[in-house]
């Protein structure tokens, strides 16, 4: 495959991930509470350059992939992702800067869960101020995904997203895995550019 194929592969799964997050949420009325940049403020965010294609892909075809992986590649110390946009002071209130080319993780936080070891039991991957802030929602459909209700299970997505390029879905800290899925597309486009080029 190669990386515009791959990017493609990621982009269907993240379609089909979409309907089965849509169908969790309208069904458990739970969603990420609105204006929360909490996880997204977190420079340790997991994420692989694989997940981050698309959005590389994007940013090329706007012309600025070449000045944010300079500005990442300038970072001395892993800062939140490159595409938040903090709204507050403390970065916890915010809004992401591209959303429809969000990485895996952001799809699945809140929409999502993964099996407690010890229990086995089905636990809702989010965060703290959701817990707190839906109490009771939460309590509610932690149960349900425990009985009848179907929720996207984190492990499998990844597994999937492996599938595609298991070396490209190793982990670094998000604004990492962004830069080096900016350099993969940059190096890329220069090559296919050369390529045209010499054909002509």
């Amino acid at each position: 495959m190669s990386l515009v194929e791959k990017a493609r592969a990621v982009q269907e799964l993240f379609s089909e991930l979409e309907e089965e997050a849509k169908t969790f949420h309208q069904e458990g009325g739970l969603g990420c509470l609105s204006g929360c940049g909490f996880c997204c403020s977190n420079p340790k965010v997991p994420a692989s350059p694989l997940e981050f294609l698309p959005l590389a892909f994007d940013l090329e075809s706007k012309g600025i992939a070449d000045e944010i992986a300079k500005q990442l590649a300038m970072e001395e110390e892993p800062g939140s992702c490159v595409v938040y946009r903090k709204l507050s002071e403390d970065g916890k209130k915010g809004f992401c800067g591209n959303y429809s080319q969000r990485g895996l993780i952001c799809r699945l936080f809140a929409a999502s869960a993964r099996r407690n070891q010890k229990s086995g039991k089905k636990e809702l991957i989010t965060c703290k101020p959701l817990k707190e802030e839906r109490a009771e929602a939460y309590r509610i459909v932690s149960e349900k995904i425990n009985d009848t209700m179907e929720i996207p299970m984190a492990s499998q997505w990844y597994t999937r997203l492996s599938d595609i390029d298991d070396h490209l879905n190793q982990l670094y800290p998000i604004n990492q895995a962004i830069l080096l899925a900016l350099e993969l597309v940059l190096t890329y486009r220069f090559y296919t550019q050369e390529e045209e080029r010499a054909s002509l």
